[in-house]
């Protein structure tokens, strides 16, 4: 296997050390996802990239990518996806910059994690995603001998059938919040 990049390897060590940030109360100091799918929602403004796992003990996978549309349209096509998928715990990445604060972006974020709550009915926790687009693009590139952005280039079938950045940075925050699950570190 090939030696992890030093940013990964920076991102590993933090992600050692956080507690990833919950937007409400309500389900903080809870130590156990419930029993059922776990959904990660990699936020942006154009996409939502998506990633699943059958249980805290699953495998972490690329699901899907949202072009997104309005507020409610987006929440409406959630809200059928996990009720479809059985999810009974979402997983959104906050954006922090490198050296932890919040910018826009982890505000709004933060924003679209608490609306899912609310509108879904469902445990909703915040996870540092720090590098985890820039992983994306290196486990694509590595996977399929490609910049990621060619798979733009191709039909609209095939670029469905094909995994975008953002599926997969989504898949990168879910795996690492279960290997943290998994190893016992604090949340």
């Amino acid at each position: 296997m090939a030696e992890r990049p030093a940013g990964a390897q920076a991102l590993e060590r933090y992600n050692q050390d956080v507690k990833p940030v919950s937007p409400t109360t309500a389900h903080a100091g809870q130590t156990a996802a419930p029993a059922g799918k776990i959904l990660a929602i990699d936020y942006g403004r154009a996409r939502i990239g998506l990633a699943i796992a059958e249980s805290r003990h699953g495998l972490a996978q690329p699901f899907t990518t949202l072009e997104r549309i309005n507020r409610n349209e987006d929440m409406r096509r959630l809200r059928e996806l996990v009720r479809r998928q059985g999810v009974k715990l979402v997983l959104v990445g906050l954006p922090l910059r490198m050296d932890g604060t919040r910018g826009e972006m982890a505000e709004e974020a933060e924003r679209f994690a608490q609306r899912v709550q609310k509108q879904i009915g469902i445990a909703v926790e915040m996870v540092d995603e720090r590098l985890t687009s820039w992983e994306a693009e290196r486990q694509l590139e590595e996977q399929f001998g490609r910049r990621s952005k060619s798979a733009e280039i191709s039909s609209k079938k095939k670029a469905d059938q094909k995994i975008s950045v953002d599926s997969m940075a989504a898949a990168i925050i879910l795996r690492q919040y279960l290997e943290r699950q998994a190893s016992g570190a604090p949340e």
